[in-house]
């Protein structure tokens, strides 16, 4: 049965709220616990689909993963794995089941993993995945639907990533934690989420530390113990808020935002006139008395704009006073979303060229990644289709903004990655109706 939002916009966002673990970062936690048998913990972990995804997943394979959704914990014993393959059923529900080759292959010499999944933002090719394990030492092959690993024991080396791919880096130092000899993995992703991914690895028994120059250095080890480990916050989901509040000319306090993790996007707010407050519990949001200003802008890899805080800056940037660009280098297909929002009113263009920074891997491809938005547009109502994760919450903060009634389907989307993003919304003044049909 299919579930739709129904929401009554024109509203100030006002109140307080409280996020969760990161999407970005209990999923893959969630695939560490594989390496090592016993019972492994994880704390402040969001109530969200892809958890619940991800734990189906591990159930397939034999673990036994319990989850009180009210207290936030997580509990997963990868004692008695039943064999080296996901099953068929789960490709396509999300692209965990590839971050679990390496484990699969510590534990079994072999690993078959179905065709991935995940939101259509454009290509995320496996081939950094795939081209890693070779260099681990890893035979792969793919046939019948499934990319088929096998190694009598994974072996270190150094890898040099052609882009900083966040799995691909989270999959490789899943990899090579127990690999025979030390694993150098260069330009590789360095976000806070896997850092803490890191920290868990290290608390496992991992020898591992971060170099400069985007580097990563993996002595491996014989084994591996159980964890018991807090999820860091979600940058993302409080980005998203921070960036309703603003729009709606609200007034919000997100506890559990972490301004260490959120500092290059409040630098872009308070380019666009933003308003915060850091406090100690949490960051304050006001955009009652904010002064919204056009912005030139590009994505990046961290510690630059985040690609998933993209969306909402666009929503935001809809009510800025003149002609705002952003430059989109991480995903060649991410501006899709931006056609719904004309129908409610906003005037977005989309450019093929490399607009507001410096050229990318996109220049010449005919990609239109580059977005141009004129502001302030009014946004009215619309029946819309969710396309995609990260696309949804904004389509929630432009129903916010919007006069009139916005009626969402796919909200299974949002579902996917947001914690109780209804009772988080309903909570500060937005009415909503969730409807089954």
């Amino acid at each position: 049965m299919a579930r739709k939002y129904l929401i009554e916009g024109g509203v100030r966002l006002h109140g307080e709220i409280t996020i969760r673990g990161a999407k970005n970062a209990v999923t893959k936690e969630m695939v560490a616990a594989m390496l090592a048998p016993g019972v492994s913990t994880l704390r402040n972990v969001p109530d969200i689909g892809d958890v619940d995804i991800t734990r189906r997943v591990l159930e397939s394979i034999g673990c036994r993963a319990v989850h009180d959704a009210a207290a936030g914990t997580l509990t997963i014993d990868a004692s008695n794995l039943n064999g080296p393959e996901v099953p068929a059923e789960y490709s396509g529900l999300n692209r965990i089941p590839i971050l679990m080759a390496g484990a699969l292959i510590h534990r079994f010499g072999k690993a078959v993993i179905p065709m991935m999944g995940g939101c259509d933002i454009g290509a995320r090719p496996v081939d950094f995945h795939l081209q890693g394990f070779e260099r681990l030492g890893a035979t792969v092959e793919y046939r019948d639907g499934a990319y088929h690993f096998s190694a009598d024991r994974l072996v270190g080396t150094r890898i040099t990533l052609p882009f900083p791919s966040v799995g691909a880096t989270e999959n490789l130092m899943m990899a090579a934690v127990l690999a025979r000899g030390t694993t150098e993995i260069r330009n590789a992703a360095v976000e806070p989420e896997i850092v803490d991914l890191a920290l868990l690895l290290q608390s496992m028994g991992a020898i591992i530390s971060q170099e400069t120059d985007r580097t990563w250095i993996i002595q491996g080890v014989d084994a591996l113990t159980p964890f018991d480990h807090r999820v860091l916050n979600d940058r993302i989901e409080a980005a998203s808020f921070a960036a309703a509040a603003i729009a709606t000319r609200g007034d919000v306090l997100i506890r559990g935002a972490d301004q260490l993790h959120l500092l290059t996007f409040l630098n872009w707010l308070r380019r666009a006139g933003g308003e915060f407050a850091i406090q100690a519990d949490g960051i304050r949001f006001r955009g009652k008395d904010s002064h919204l200003k056009s912005v030139a802008a590009e994505t990046g890899v961290h510690p630059g704009l985040m690609t998933d805080w993209q969306q909402p800056l666009v929503i935001l940037l809809t009510q800025a006073s003149g002609m705002s660009v952003i430059h989109e280098t991480v995903y060649e297909n991410r501006f899709g979303y931006t056609e719904a929002l004309g129908r409610m009113g906003a005037n977005i263009q989309l450019f093929s060229e490399c607009l507001g920074g410096s050229d990318c891997r996109f220049r010449h491809l005919g990609h239109k990644h580059s977005a141009v938005i004129l502001g302030p547009t009014p946004l009215h109502g619309a029946e819309i289709e969710i396309p995609d994760l990260r696309a949804g919450f904004s389509y929630m903060v432009a129903a916010a903004l919007a006069k009139g009634r916005t009626t969402l389907s796919g909200v299974r989307y949002i579902e996917r990655g947001y914690d109780r993003i209804v009772e988080k919304f309903g909570a500060l003044g937005l009415p909503i109706q969730v409807v089954e049909e």
